[in-house]
Order: C-alpha cells, then structure tokens, then sequence
C-alpha cells in the first residue's frame, strides 16, 4: 500500500469551457474534499502539487485554450514544479489517443463520465451517498444546477453528443434534494442547465417533465430565482412557460439556442425545425409571457450559407429584437455530419457576418436598455467592482448577460441579497441605478429584502 509522504498533496482542479463543465469540477471537487484531500479551484497560486484540468473540446477555440492549459503544466511538470498531472472532460474523451501521444508527460486521462476511475487513481473512494453534493465555486448565492447529460439531437455542427454521450435525466428527487441542500446552504438562484433542458423527462420517465420539475423546485423553500438555459426549440414543451407565470420565483427568462433562420441553413444544420415555426414559437413564448428576455445565440458561416442566408438572418435579428444575443463563427468538427460537407464560407467571411449581427445587436440592446431607464426591478448583488455594486435583473444570467451598477458610495448592499433599483441611466450592455427603499407598485418588482442601511 502507498504511504503518503508527510507533505500532504495539494490538487488544483483547473476547469475550461462551459457551466456543465463547471459542475462537473464541482461534483469532482466534492469527492475529493469528502476524502479529505486538500482541493482548491482554478488556484493561481503555484502551491499545488496535482493538476486535475477538465477540458473543453466543442470548438477550435476552446481545443487550442485547452490544449494550450495541458501544455503550459506539462512543462511546469517536467520543470519539477508539480508532481503529477491529470486531464479529464470533452478534450479527453474525444481526443484520449492521440493526446496520449503528443502529451505523454500528462499521468492519466480520463472521459466525461469517468469520475470513478479518475478517483481511483487518485486513491480516494467514490462515495455514492455523495450524488448530487459538490463543492460550489460560484458565489454562494448562486448556482449552476445540471439536471442532465448528454443529448439525442442530431444537429449537423455539434459535437457534443460525441463527447457527453446520448441524452440521460436525473431523477427528480435527487434533483429536489440537491436544490433542498443548496437553499440550505445560502444559495437563492438555481440556474439549470443541460444540453437540452425540454428534453428531460424523455429518457427517464418516458415524456416530457420540465414543468413539474420546475414546479416542484420552485416549491423548495430558500429558491428565490430559477432560470432555464439551453432549451432546445423544436418540440419546446409550452407547460413549461404555464408554470413560468404561475410561479414567481420562476425568472421571465428563456435562453433558446435557434442558430439561424433561412429554411435552407436549419435543413443543412438539422435542427429539425422551419423558419416559420420558429417565427411562430418566438411569437408564442411572447404572447403567453410578455415580460420574457429571449436570449438566443447563433452561427455564421455553416457550411452552405449564402450572401441570401445571411441577410435573411441578419432581416429577422433586427425584427425579432432579443434581449440578449450570442453569434458563433462554424468550427469544422471531426465526426459531426457537417464535416463531410465542404466548408466553403472563408474565415474571415465568417469573422465578418458574425461581427456585422452582434453590431446590430449592440444598438437593439442599447435601444432596449435606454427603455428601462425611470423603472424600477429586483437586483441580486453578485460582487463588487471598480466603484460599483454590481447585480442582475431576472433577466440577466451571470457572466453572459447585462448588469446593473449601483455606485458604492450612495449605498451599502450586502452582496448575495436582494435590493429594489431604479434604473437611472443606461448604456448598450449595462444598467445604471440607485437603491430604492419600500416597494412600489410595479411589475417589474418584487419586494425587496435586502437592503442594509
């Protein structure tokens, strides 16, 4: 048996890429800390001895950011300054052989759904009764909740069901004990994600089940705000917005990825969708909760899209107005169907398209922040910065979306809380506004408990 030397490990658990990588970390992160072992997170400090990185593998960008973090350790590992180094996630799973090759001074890696083996090597045990507790690293008022993994649909660009494998649920009572144990633990803001939230309930229980699942995690009591991210819109199941306006603690905010509208490119991208029912849900989701942000993101340059296509998007983004918007230049991705088909739009034609929409977006969000000013909104405080307060309307998910600043010196905020803020001036991605007291009577607010004098 190895005797450990007296000098206990220290592990960084370095993570890249998305949110479900993040809880991934955290669940990781748990198990190690349940084992007693010393863990910290993206630590940049140079007193840890173990390097765990979770990879992202889902574009270019995010490859070459990962392969360029392995590398970066590799040679702090054959400089002496670590002992072992370890790689696990999308990269990992995707690549494992020829990493293995190019990287041998990397110890061991691992797949997305190997966290037991990747214990195991680690000498700690898998505790079971463990399932759904992590270590958060997000502020603790916050978090990210994966209800689960994986996806089924074929779109032609996505690689993710090559990494994640085929769409699975979490039961719901696990989910509901974990949101139990959160709220207990201060956190007020679930934000759940997966590939597909519409999906769940599919795998599990045979139909669809977001609805209830948001009924009964609106029920747990602590959860003030749950948001939903990554739904997919064909198929959306529409209970789900019944349940967003019947429930208050349920955020007016949907992030639906619809990545283009032309009929040609949703065909070539097999999003199994038209241009006009997608015209018709947007409409639809409006209609039935009027006060929504719509948060969608998109493609340029798939492989087929026409000068045609593009402008057709580009007619649609500025008539749909979204509140929030994200565009992607196309990565060709080994082993997607997209790959076997030329990839024919010129980078910098698809550098150009995605720059031409999100300036486009720029002056909508600009226009529809200038609509805010005089109104009056409920604002979670996630930190402090540069002079300023800084938190987020229920219509703003951390990190990718719009803030509110509230100057540090005309009031005090205990972050982590809730305040009423009239928005006093705005600019194309942020709001500016001072704290309220008392509440008034307005839509846009929800009694305010957190203001400290």
């Amino acid at each position: 048996m190895k005797v450990r030397s007296l000098k206990q490990d220290k592990y960084n658990v370095i993570t890249l890429g998305c949110s479900k990588n993040l809880v991934d970390s955290e669940v990781l992160m748990g198990q190690l800390q349940a084992n007693e072992f010393d863990v910290v997170h993206d630590s940049e400090k140079d007193d840890a001895n173990i390097i765990i990185v979770n990879t992202c593998g889902f574009i270019d960008n995010a490859k070459q950011e990962s392969i360029d973090t392995i590398l970066r350790y590799a040679d702090a590992k054959d400089a002496g300054a670590i002992d072992k180094l370890y790689v696990t996630g999308c990269l990992s799973q995707r690549y494992k052989d020829s990493l293995e090759t190019e990287i041998p001074q990397v110890d061991a890696y691992f797949g997305t759904l190997e966290l037991p083996q990747l214990l195991k090597t680690l000498e700690a045990n898998y505790k079971h009764e463990l399932i759904g507790e992590r270590l958060i690293t997000t502020p603790k008022h916050y978090a990210y909740f994966k209800i689960a993994e994986g996806c089924n649909r074929p779109c032609s660009f996505c690689a993710i069901p090559l990494m994640r494998g085929k769409h699975m649920d979490r039961p719901m009572e696990d989910l509901v004990r974990e949101a139990t144990r959160l709220a207990n633990m201060g956190t007020k803001e679930l934000i759940l994600i997966a590939q597909d939230l519409t999906y769940y309930g599919l795998q599990h229980y045979g139909e669809r089940k977001l609805a209830e699942l948001l009924q009964r995690l609106s029920d747990v009591n602590g959860i003030e705000w749950i948001r939903m991210q990554y739904a997919y819109p064909s198929q959306f199941p529409m209970d789900a917005l019944d349940v967003m306006v019947e429930r208050d603690n349920i955020c007016k905010y949907l992030d639906m990825p619809l990545q283009h509208i032309s009929d040609n490119m949703l065909k070539t991208m097999r999003r199994g969708i038209s241009k006009r029912r997608t015209l018709e849900l947007v409409d639809t989701i409006r209609q039935r909760v009027p006060d929504i942000a719509l948060r969608t993101t998109l493609i340029a340059g798939h492989p087929g899209e026409t000068q045609k296509d593009f402008e057709e998007m580009y007619q649609w983004v500025e008539e749909s107005r979204f509140d929030r918007l994200g565009i992607f230049t196309y990565s060709h991705e080994e082993n997607t169907h997209a790959f076997s088909l030329e990839d024919n739009v010129p980078d910098e034609v698809k550098q150009e398209r995605a720059d031409t929409i999100m300036e486009l977006q720029q002056g909508i969000s600009m226009e529809l922040n200038e609509a805010k000013v005089g109104n009056t909104y409920k604002v979670l405080f996630d930190r402090k910065e540069s002079g300023y307060y800084v938190g987020r309307t229920q219509y703003d998910s951390p990190e990718v979306d719009n803030e509110v600043l509230v100057p540090a010196d005309s009031a005090y905020v205990r972050l982590g809380d809730f305040a009423n803020v009239k928005i006093t001036d705005s600019s194309d991605f942020d709001l500016y506004g001072e704290v309220v007291s008392g509440v008034h009577e307005s839509k846009h607010i929800v009694a305010a408990d957190a203001v400290s004098e």
